[in-house]
């Protein structure tokens, strides 16, 4: 019953691993739109219909772009915290393992004692029915 509450736990840590690993690619991913948004806002440009008609354009343009930066943003805080979550439940998945290897241990370390403790008592048995047979 141990072995299998380890293994369920060994399982849920591998599977929590894999869920923030896929958390910090997307940070990664959403870090790096957030790069291009932010170089091609500093790089944007119109076409020539106007002085007046060309900044509004650019205007609105940047709006849109720093508008959709702050949703990145705060897509990627989510996920940041939704990993600082993740880094905490790992830590008491990893616990509850170590606390059933150890549980494991010493059941292994209880069985050997009894197997040795039966083999001496079979010995012992044996050593006296040879001597009571000479």
């Amino acid at each position: 019953m141990i072995k299998k509450l380890l293994n369920l736990k060994k399982m849920q840590t591998d599977q929590k691993i894999l869920e923030r690993t896929k958390m910090q690619n997307r940070v990664e991913e959403l870090e790096a739109e957030i790069m291009l948004t932010q170089h091609q806002m500093a790089t944007t440009s119109v076409n020539k219909h106007g002085a007046i008609s060309d900044f509004a354009i650019l205007q609105i343009h940047k709006n849109t772009m720093k508008a959709h930066i702050v949703k990145l943003n705060v897509i990627k805080n989510r996920l940041i915290q939704k990993i600082d979550k993740a880094n905490e439940e790992l830590k008491e998945l990893l616990k509850e393992s170590e606390q059933f290897s150890y549980l494991v241990q010493e059941q292994k370390k209880i069985e050997l004692k009894e197997l040795l403790k039966r083999e001496e008592e079979a010995t012992a048995e044996y050593m006296q029915s040879k001597y009571v047979a000479s």
